[in-house]
C-alpha cells in the first residue's frame, strides 16, 4: 500500500485514539499515530539494503525525493523487497515499540499497537487486492 494511503488510514484511525486520550494533548496523540502509520515503511530501505547489498534504493530516494509522493512503484526494484520481509519487519518493529511503550505509559502502547496493526492489516489488504488483479489477467 502507498504512503498517502497509509497516512489516510493512519490520520483516520488517530482520531478516536486522540479523542479519548486520558492525559495527553490530542493534536500531539494523532500526529504520533499518522508518523508512525506512515514512518514504519522506513524498514523497507534496510530490508533491501540485506536483500541487494548496497543502500541503492535510499540513494535513489535521496536523489528524487519526489519519488516517494509521485511514483513509489519506481523505488525498488523487483527482487528488492519482498511481501514476507515487508510484513515480517513491520511485526518485529510494531512489537518492540509498543512493548517499549509498556514501559512508559499504557495509552502510547494501545496507540503504537492499533496503528502498526491497522497498517499491517492494510498491506495485506493491498497484497491480496493485487494478487487478485495479477491472477485474473493471467487467466484472461
Amino acid at each position: 500500500m502507498y504512503s498517502r494511503n497509509h497516512a489516510l488510514l493512519s490520520a483516520l484511525i488517530g482520531v478516536p485514539i486522540a479523542i479519548n486520550s486520558p492525559s495527553y494533548h490530542p493534536v500531539i496523540i494523532w500526529i504520533y499515530v499518522v508518523v508512525i502509520g506512515v514512518g514504519i515503511d522506513i524498514d523497507h530501505f534496510v530490508v533491501a539494503r540485506f536483500n541487494r547489498g548496497d543502500w541503492k534504493n535510499a540513494r535513489r530516494c535521496l536523489q528524487n525525493p519526489s519519488l516517494i509522493f509521485v511514483s513509489q512503484q519506481a523505488i525498488f526494484d523487483s527482487g528488492d523487497l519482498w511481501r514476507d520481509q515487508r510484513l515480517l519487519s513491520h511485526l518485529i518493529i510494531g512489537g518492540m515499540l509498543t512493548t517499549s511503550f509498556l514501559m512508559i505509559d499504557l495509552y502510547w502502547a494501545l496507540g503504537t499497537g492499533m496503528t502498526v496493526y491497522i497498517h499491517i492489516l492494510s498491506d495485506l489488504y493491498a497484497d491480496n487486492q493485487s494478487r487478485e488483479a495479477y491472477l485474473s489477467k493471467k487467466i484472461a
